[in-house]
């Protein structure tokens, strides 16, 4: 049985609540033993502190593009109060959303930059989103300068040729479920494009559904068995290379960790 990461989840969302261990351990069944789970708003921060306690479950806490508006008047001093006590989290889920009704961009922007100096402040890795935003993305990473501590362009729907613009950014490219759709051609040139050294994968869950899982059930960490089958068949290896590839980059953008 091979072992891998979910480079990017959401186990805090109310679709867990309950079923969490259940989840937890189909995934550890089907050899997804790491799982970063991704805070997007103050309001789930201490959810996600909390999930942190079960075996493989890594954090990262940050404010979501989708999330500015309800953002209290010290959530910056809150984040980075979390941070120093959590020496481990990383910074996100943040970044950039211009696909969203009435995007107010240069809020988002202010409040994207900070979290990306928070982290380069407190040494830590990043988780970026983006939507129908990459030319603004683009610009502020050459403005900030590269990623200092690492992170991920977590699932990438941008084109193949901003790949290497990302990579020298000192960004990995992970890929969801998205990727397993036949007619996704852009999603399989962008997944051509990237390093192997710079190759991650997630479920998103509970969205991002793979190809095969109904779209009215919850997505789950376990699922990524078949982000990775689809990845192994369009990159020309068995999963069981996929999957150590995957494994050692996790270890090199987020630390090392043990399941």
């Amino acid at each position: 049985m091979y072992s891998i990461f979910d480079s990017h989840c959401h186990l805090q969302d109310e679709r867990f609540v309950g079923s969490i261990d259940v989840v937890l351990e189909r995934a550890r069944e089907k050899g997804v033993n790491a799982m970063m789970c991704c805070g997007t708003r103050e309001k789930d921060w201490p959810r996600v502190l909390e999930l942190s306690v079960h075996r493989g479950v890594f954090l990262s806490l940050g404010l979501h593009p989708w999330f500015i508006a309800e953002r209290s008047p010290l959530w910056y001093d809150n984040l980075k109060s979390l941070l120093k006590m959590y020496t481990k989290a990383g910074v996100g889920e943040i970044g950039l959303d211009n696909a969203i009704p009435d995007p107010d961009m240069d809020a988002q922007e202010d409040i994207f930059i900070s979290q990306l100096r928070l982290a380069r402040e407190m040494r830590r890795p990043v988780s970026i989103h983006c939507r129908k935003a990459f030319g603004r993305l683009v610009k502020i990473l050459k403005n900030e300068g590269r990623v200092s501590y690492g992170g991920i362009l977590h699932s990438y729907s941008g084109p193949e040729e901003l790949v290497r613009i990302f990579e020298q950014s000192g960004l990995s490219i992970s890929f969801s479920g998205a990727i397993t759709y036949s007619n996704n051609k852009r999603a399989h040139a962008a997944l051509l494009a990237v390093s192997p050294d710079n190759l991650l994968i997630e479920t998103d869950s509970p969205a991002m559904h793979p190809s095969g899982i109904a779209s009215n059930e919850a997505n789950e960490p376990g699922n990524l068995t078949i982000i990775l089958e689809e990845i192994s068949r369009l990159a020309g290896l068995t999963q069981y290379e996929v999957a150590a590839l995957i494994r050692n980059n996790a270890c090199r953008v987020f630390g090392n960790f043990k399941t």
